[in-house]
């Protein structure tokens, strides 16, 4: 059966990044985690071509399959979506709007793509950076990106552990669907009550994990059952 990501949830979904395990995959697609993560960015620690093929990506039957790209050409993007069979793409990188609409052209309509603002410690940059994103925003009907992803900034580009102040949000109208991520934990996640526009997904990846890769699979089902 194939896993639909849900959209209808008033409680935000679920999203596990930095995936490289194909039996861990399996049993969060059997524990109907809406969105998977793979990380196509070779300095990674979960780099997922390390551990798995695209043929093996390719078969894993969900539609919530995620690429994660930082400052990749679009052909090899495009490359990788149609022999793993990805989904949605993640930007994690610097990539810009004409860049952003270049890759929507390329793409199958049927692929989404996320669109990461990476938030860092400096509080004036990173409101220009989210007003210049939301300002930048293509003014073609076909809108190129379908969600935002907040996460904290960092030299590796994600997978830190860290939580950025998430009070931060709450001085936006946020324009489209967003996932929350950076250091998210069972200690943490009662905080998404403060935020006036909550997120329409949570993203966990290192909080989760034995080792970069290695998932906590216990962890993540019972955190599943808490948000």
């Amino acid at each position: 059966m194939n896993q639909q990501p849900a959209t209808n949830n008033t409680s935000p979904i679920l999203k596990v990044c930095g995936l490289t395990k194909y039996e861990q995959i399996q049993e969060l697609i059997n524990m109907k985690v809406d969105f998977l993560g793979f990380i196509f960015y070779e300095k990674s620690p979960r780099y997922v071509m390390n551990h798995l093929s695209l043929d093996d990506i390719s078969t894993f039957d969900h539609s919530g399959k995620v690429g994660v790209f930082v400052n990749e050409n679009t052909e090899r993007i495009v490359e990788i979506v149609e022999k793993g069979k990805l989904n949605l793409i993640q930007l994690h990188g610097d990539e810009n709007e004409n860049f952003i609409l270049d890759l929507r052209k390329k793409l199958s309509t049927e692929v989404k793509i996320i669109k990461v603002i990476r938030i860092g410690n400096n509080t004036i940059e990173n409101k220009n950076k989210i007003e210049q994103t939301f300002n930048n925003r293509s003014k073609d009907s076909q809108q190129p990106i379908s969600y935002y992803l907040f996460d904290t900034d960092s030299k590796a580009f994600g997978g830190t552990g860290q939580q950025f102040d998430w009070n931060l949000l709450n001085e936006f109208e946020i324009p489209l669907p967003y996932f929350l991520s950076g250091g998210i934990s069972e200690e943490n996640i009662s905080n998404i009550e403060s935020l006036h526009q909550k997120p329409f997904a949570i993203d966990i990846n290192s909080k989760f994990e034995i080792e970069p890769g290695d998932k906590d699979i216990v962890r993540i089902k019972q955190f599943k059952t808490s948000i």
